[in-house]
């Protein structure tokens, strides 16, 4: 037997910031649990792939590798994409287990990181009275996904905050600048954004010029290699090998 390995994936995108994030983040998983092996994989665009990391665990004696969705959603990469892609590489190497952990939202540490990101921004506890916050995600067409990112919503408006708009850069709207404009149409003084988002890309680089466009007073940065992310990781790991060992048991 050798120790679970903790596989990230990760979607993958053109923009080289994208990949740099990604491994920042779990160089911090690495750090706040030294001793297990965090490896990272891509969906596309970036390598290595799943399956090469997969086939190179394999090689070197892994007989379990916990893979873990960088995704906030349980959306279209999470129920479909990585479930296949796991599935071929569970037939060619049938000796090594690959369960697939939870995605990381919704989850508490996630609203702390986002919290994190914009008092870093320049918001301050007393601002929130006066301020309307936009939570900017990437976007879904998965009504599942788009009900968590409502909820979150509704959440963050009981934390003290005057207004709370939820916006998504693809797939459905409001856009980040119509729900700036709303909430300055209904007369709130200041507004911030905060991208629900984990990397920089394409899609949060549609919503920072969507929050410049409309004139937002504050602009967060995306979640990335925030302390409270990492330690999110290491939790979906180790609820991943309860389950596990769950059902090795039974």
């Amino acid at each position: 037997m050798t120790h679970p390995t903790l596989l990230v994936i990760a979607h993958g995108s053109r923009d080289p910031r994208h990949a740099a994030t990604v491994h920042a983040l779990t160089e911090r998983v690495r750090a706040e649990r030294p001793g297990l092996r965090v490896e990272t994989a891509f969906l596309e665009f970036n390598a290595p792939s799943v399956p090469r990391v997969l086939e190179r665990l394999a090689a070197q004696g892994a007989d379990e590798v916990v893979a873990l969705p960088l995704l906030l959603t349980r959306a279209f990469h999470a129920k479909t994409d990585i479930p296949s892609v796991l599935r071929e590489a569970r037939a060619r190497l049938p000796r090594l287990r690959v369960p697939q952990a939870d995605v990381l939202g919704p989850s508490p540490l996630l609203n702390a990181t986002l919290e994190r990101r914009l008092r870093e921004a320049g918001v301050r506890p007393g601002d929130l009275p006066r301020t309307g916050l936009v939570l900017a995600s990437a976007g879904s067409s998965d009504p599942e996904a788009i009900a968590v990112i409502a909820e979150i919503a509704r959440e963050l408006r009981h934390t003290g905050w005057c207004a709370v708009r939820p916006a998504f850069a693809s797939a459905l709207l409001p856009r980040t600048e119509d729900a700036v404009r709303a909430l300055r149409a209904e007369g709130v003084e200041r507004v911030a954004v905060a991208p629900y988002v984990i990397a920089p890309g394409r899609l949060p680089d549609r919503i920072a010029a969507g929050a410049r466009a409309a004139g937002a007073d504050v602009l967060a940065d995306v979640l990335g290699p925030a302390p409270e992310l990492a330690r999110l990781l290491l939790d979906r790991f180790d609820e991943a090998r309860v389950t596990v060992g769950a059902s090795l048991s039974a």
